[in-house]
């Protein structure tokens, strides 16, 4: 074939590829006790359980409402307590591809074996968008980057309010027992300290997660 219709159409322009990145903290998975855990007000920070069982299934419930398979799950510790074998059983059904923050009630060991989490570490900086992850709410004067302050998303106070300044609670209790994207969490910071900017003092594209963001 000849002609125009013989050229070579252009290549289709390649878009940047956005990672889906969940976050959600201190699940407690078969701790049958905290079911009886009361806040300062008196109240049940986990009113409405009967058992156990129903916990751990409102907590997958929740988790794969919102992670699809091919997306990544960051854990920020304390993930079972008791009943390791049962653990083992429930966690192949939460979706995605599982990274964990270690948590101080968490058995590393245990949880570094098995295949249940592609990566453990005891924090996690996405330096490239100002976001910090920790088991417990870091120290401010360890959140600044290139002149900037990074938001720190921890767990570990379950129904307590983070700290005043850059922290984000992502416990349980207070994320209605759902993941947050990480995209929200950026916008969050963004929105009290400004865009992010790299070494060069470029803005970030909005929406866009690098694929060795997660590197």
């Amino acid at each position: 074939m000849t002609g125009p219709a013989a050229e070579a159409l252009p290549a289709p322009a390649l878009r940047p590829t956005r990672k889906r990145i969940w976050l959600l903290s201190d699940p407690h998975l078969n701790h049958a006790n905290i079911l009886t855990f009361r806040g300062n007000d008196g109240a049940l920070i986990r009113p409405g359980f009967a058992n156990v069982r129903e916990m751990n299934e409102r907590i997958l419930e929740g988790w794969n409402s919102r992670v699809r398979h091919g997306d990544i799950g960051y854990w920020l510790g304390d993930m079972v307590i008791g009943d390791l074998p049962g653990f083992a059983k429930l966690w192949p059904k939460f979706n995605g591809s599982k990274r964990l923050i270690i948590g101080n009630h968490d058995d590393p060991k245990f949880l570094s074996s098995g295949g249940f989490f592609k990566k453990t570490g005891v924090e996690r900086k996405f330096g490239e968008y100002g976001i910090f992850l920790s088991h417990r709410p870091a120290h401010e004067s360890g959140l600044e980057l290139n002149g900037q302050i990074m938001l720190n998303v921890h767990g570990h106070i379950h129904e307590k309010p983070s700290p005043p300044g850059p922290f984000r609670n992502v416990s349980v209790e207070v994320m209605n027992y759902e993941p947050i994207e990480i995209e929200e969490l950026i916008a969050e910071r963004e929105a009290v300290y400004g865009p992010w900017r790299d070494k060069s003092g470029k803005v970030r594209a909005r929406g866009v997660i690098r694929e060795d963001a997660d590197a």
